[in-house]
């Protein structure tokens, strides 16, 4: 017999698959640009989510972006939620961009941190169909500096 060795094979086929179990499928992940960082308080960052399967369980994530322009250690945004039969649901959020010592928390290098925040895990979409949500932000000024996108991703959860 000849050709490539079993053992090699069996190697990359065991990695293949470690690889493929570490990340969690992610059905929804897109980020809206806040045209030059200055987000308007009128202005929403939609989103439309379809779900067809409201057995599983989900990960609901938000993505801000900033920049070292940003004046405050927190951000409040209200997120709307339109459901499938068009019931409404609005919540009010918290989002801690610094820390007490005005360290940006988040990744990135420079002048731009990003944050991804867990809102709700083992989450259960209570029907199937398109969902829309809308992400305004809640600060008490009318235009907001140095918030440079404003994100959705959506996984299947892990547990």
């Amino acid at each position: 017999m000849s050709g490539i060795p079993v053992k090699p094979i069996i190697v990359i086929v065991l990695l293949v698959a470690l690889f493929s179990s570490c990340s969690q499928p992610t059905i929804f992940d897109e980020q809206v640009a806040i045209e030059n960082a200055k987000w308007h308080k009128g202005e929403s960052a939609r989103f439309s989510v379809e779900i067809n399967d409201s057995l599983t369980s989900y990960d609901f994530y938000l993505t801000v972006r900033n920049t070292k322009d940003y004046r405050y250690s927190n951000l409040y945004i209200f997120l709307l939620t339109r459901f499938p039969n068009n019931n409404l649901s609005r919540d009010t959020i918290e989002i801690m961009l610094a820390d007490k010592t005005g360290k940006w928390l988040g990744k990135g290098w420079g002048s731009l941190k990003e944050n991804t925040i867990l809102l709700k895990q083992n989450l259960r979409f209570p029907l199937s169909g398109e969902y829309q949500f809308l992400i305004q932000q809640a600060m008490r000024v009318d235009t907001l500096e140095g918030i440079s996108n404003v994100g959705l991703r959506i996984e299947k959860s892990k547990y």
